[in-house]
């Protein structure tokens, strides 16, 4: 029989995903263990997510910018072989993430680009240009 650890918040993020398969949930309300680690930071023109994936391929992973919301989806497969002393273990599983987290700005997602390279997924998106404010004064009537 084999050993499972048991990760209760698993179960939990499991539940949520069934019970609402609809809804996307940030991960900043419901965080999960298995999330992979993302930075966002942001420069003068632009904002930049940067997350770990190792062991993913490039064609399994899916990348969304949709109302200044990113959304990251990306699945690996595992399989391993072992050989030895009498015995003979296959041992195949598959991890699937996805993440959605609000960008800290207005963005054009149209223009972002994704590239992968060593387990690191970078995205990156141009800022939108800040709507001009039109200043209006406003004169006050007294009512009577």
């Amino acid at each position: 029989m084999p050993i499972i650890p048991w990760r209760p918040f698993w179960d939990i993020e499991r539940w949520f995903e069934e019970e609402w398969p609809e809804w996307e949930w940030p991960r900043e309300i419901i965080p999960t263990v298995r999330t992979p680690r993302m930075d966002i930071y942001e420069t003068d023109d632009k904002v930049v997510a940067e997350v770990e994936l190792p062991g993913v391929k490039p064609e399994n992973i899916n990348v969304e910018v949709k109302n200044d919301i990113l959304k990251i989806e990306a699945k690996a497969e595992e399989k391993k072989e072992e050989k030895g002393k009498g015995y003979y273990r296959k041992e195949t599983g598959t991890r699937y993430f996805k993440r959605t987290v609000s960008l800290p700005t207005e963005v054009i997602g149209e223009k972002a680009e994704a590239e992968y390279s060593d387990g690191i997924l970078k995205v990156t998106i141009p800022k939108a240009k800040p709507k001009e404010v039109k200043e209006k004064k406003i004169k006050v009537k007294v009512k009577k």
